[in-house]
Parts: structure tokens; C-alpha cells; sequence
């Protein structure tokens, strides 16, 4: 058997000491003022020879396993997919890995993950909570373990929380909408107790109000994160009918703006001429639509990064005050809205 590359044998090739090149590949080169060339130098030596840190005899050490557990809604949403890259990426900067998995909006499998998670000795979480989970967030504060949650929050729960104003954004999304000329602004959001979802609803309303246009019941529509096809269908089917039908709809997620936006096509709906459309969060698929869709940005990569950076500074200080950041959105304007007089 081929004998293990050891830090030995890599201080040996480049002629530094063995301390010089634990230091460098763990990053911490600038803690130990190594220079550029010789940290360069030592980095393609270990790739050469194809070293592989050991990590066990690492977390022996340390106490530590160097790992993150990741729970995000579901995977396969660009929002949460993209997330989860900047996630991976920052954790890995920081010599830590990632292990993740979706709760598709499920608290009960949400549960399951965090288990699987704590069980392979991670030393902390980051989550997107799901409805019906402030139990377990509770718990996991009992027990003391690092967390930080993203994009969503409990109100009533002072946790490491990152996240946008939910309100403001959708307020400016409709105000958006209303200075195009829509006068029949609709809305499609999931039916849910989630506050950040509730907060873009309170967003809607508010901008409804100041613009001095019709807050109907009619004009809102609740979807089922199981059902979403069926119910963002049977949504744009009311938001049509009747003697005055909607003139633009405010989606409240991209992955319910994109069964809207599928649906609407096969209708033959002409967007923006009889439909202004504005979704929250964005998708590639977006700019693939003949009227580009106007959308709210969310900050991803900002997002992603000051998850870790407050997670880490929790495992590294486990007394250190919650943080709660808000990081701003950006309004992406499109052709989708297009422009049209009031009456």
C-alpha cells in the first residue's frame, strides 16, 4: 500500500518547516505572515504529491468535526440552490464542509434532517425554518447548539437570523406596479403562518393603500406548497373573470411566478399588455420569457457569507449575542410591468 502524503513530506519537498505548512493549508498563513510565493509554493507541492488532510485525528484534536449542516426548503429552487453553493463556498474558505438536504416545507422531515445532522457530530446549523418548527427551535437553543437561520425567522424566537425586510421589498414591488398604471393589482402568495411570506403580504397591502387602489379579497390568492399547480392555476382563472378582472399580479415567491408564468402562456396571455407580472426572487428562466420578468433580487452571496461569518463566531464564542442583519433587496426592472395611463 502507498504510504499516506504526510505534512512532513511536504515541508520536506518545499524546505519550510512542518508548522509553516500546517499553517497554509489551513489558511492561516496570514495569522502566521507567511508570504504569498511561499504559501503558493507550498499549496502546489500538496497538490502535487496529492496530499489529503486527515481529519479525524483533526477533530481528535480540536474537538471539532469541521463540518455544517445545511437545511434549506428544497434544493431544487434556484433561490435555495444558489444559497447553498455560497454556503458551500464560504464554509469551505473557512476549512469547514458542508452537508445539507431539503424539508420540503416539511416540519416533520425538517426534524429528521436536523437528527441525521446532530448525529454526524456537526458543529453547527444553518436553516431555513418551516412552518410548525419554532419546537425545534427551541430546542436546539436549550441544547446550546450553533445556529443560524436564513431568510426566515420566529419573531417571538431570538435567534442568529439573516434575512431582507420582507415588507419593504414588496411594498416597492407594487408601488412598482402602481406608477406603471395598474389599477387591479393582484396577488399570489402561499398559505401559510411563515412571517416572512405574511410580511410581503403586508408589503402588498400597504402600498394598495397609499396608491389609493382596490384591496379586494378576491384580488389574493392562497396556494398550497403540495397543490401548486392546481392552485396557482385555478388563482389565475379568478384573477380574470369577472367584470373587472385583474390588470397585473404580484407573485410572491419565483417558484410560484414560474408556474403562473407557464400557465399564462398556454392561455395565450399577453405580458405586460393584459398582465403586469412582478415575482419575489428571481430565475433563470426568467430571462428566457419573451417579456422578461421583473423581479425582486435578493442578496444571495451577502446572504450566504454573513451566515457563515455569524456561525462560525457563535462556534468559536458560544456566549456572543444573537444577530439579527437585514440586507437589502434590489428592484430588477424588466419589460414585464411595461407602462400604461391611468384612467
Amino acid at each position: 500500500m502507498k504510504k499516506k502524503v504526510s505534512l512532513k513530506d511536504i515541508a520536506k519537498a518545499a524546505g519550510v518547516s512542518t508548522a509553516l505548512v500546517s499553517y497554509v493549508l489551513t489558511n492561516k498563513e496570514k495569522e502566521a505572515r507567511v508570504g504569498k510565493e511561499i504559501a503558493g509554493k507550498i499549496r502546489e507541492i500538496a497538490r502535487k504529491l496529492n496530499y489529503q488532510p486527515n481529519h479525524i485525528a483533526r477533530s481528535l484534536k480540536s474537538g471539532r468535526s469541521y463540518t455544517i449542516g445545511l437545511v434549506v426548503a428544497d434544493i431544487s429552487n434556484p433561490f435555495f440552490a444558489n444559497i447553498a453553493r455560497t454556503i458551500e463556498d464560504e464554509a469551505k474558505r473557512n476549512n469547514y464542509t458542508v452537508i445539507f438536504g431539503s424539508s420540503d416545507e416539511n416540519a416533520d422531515k425538517s426534524w429528521d434532517l436536523i437528527n441525521v445532522l446532530l448525529n454526524r457530530q456537526v458543529d453547527g446549523l444553518i436553516m431555513t425554518p418551516t412552518e410548525g418548527s419554532e419546537q425545534q427551535i427551541k430546542q436546539l437553543k436549550e441544547r446550546n447548539m450553533p445556529f443560524v437561520l436564513i431568510d426566515r425567522y420566529f419573531p417571538g424566537i431570538p435567534t442568529n437570523n439573516i434575512s431582507i425586510n420582507n415588507f419593504e421589498s414588496a411594498y416597492h414591488a407594487v408601488t412598482h406596479l402602481a406608477k406603471k398604471g395598474r389599477q387591479r393589482i393582484g396577488m399570489i402568495m402561499y398559505k401559510t403562518a411563515l412571517h416572512h411570506i405574511n410580511e410581503r403580504k403586508r408589503g402588498y397591502l400597504e402600498a394598495l393603500r397609499d396608491h389609493k387602489l382596490p384591496e379586494k379579497h378576491n384580488l389574493l390568492k392562497l396556494a398550497r406548497y403540495s397543490n401548486i399547480r392546481e392552485d396557482v392555476h385555478k388563482a389565475i382563472d379568478e384573477l380574470r373573470s369577472g367584470r373587472k378582472p385583474a390588470d397585473a399580479i404580484f407573485f410572491a415567491t419565483n417558484s410560484l411566478a414560474l408556474e403562473g408564468l407557464k400557465y399564462m402562456n398556454q392561455l395565450g396571455i399577453r405580458i405586460p399588455e393584459e398582465m403586469a407580472i412582478v415575482s419575489f426572487d428571481e430565475a433563470e428562466a426568467f430571462d428566457l420569457f419573451y417579456s422578461p420578468v421583473t423581479y425582486v433580487q435578493q442578496p444571495i452571496l451577502d446572504m450566504g457569507k454573513e451566515s457563515v461569518r455569524v456561525l462560525l463566531e457563535q462556534i468559536n464564542d458560544p456566549k456572543k449575542a444573537v444577530d439579527h442583519l437585514f440586507i437589502d433587496t434590489k428592484l430588477v426592472v424588466r419589460k414585464s410591468c411595461g407602462s400604461r395611463q391611468k384612467n
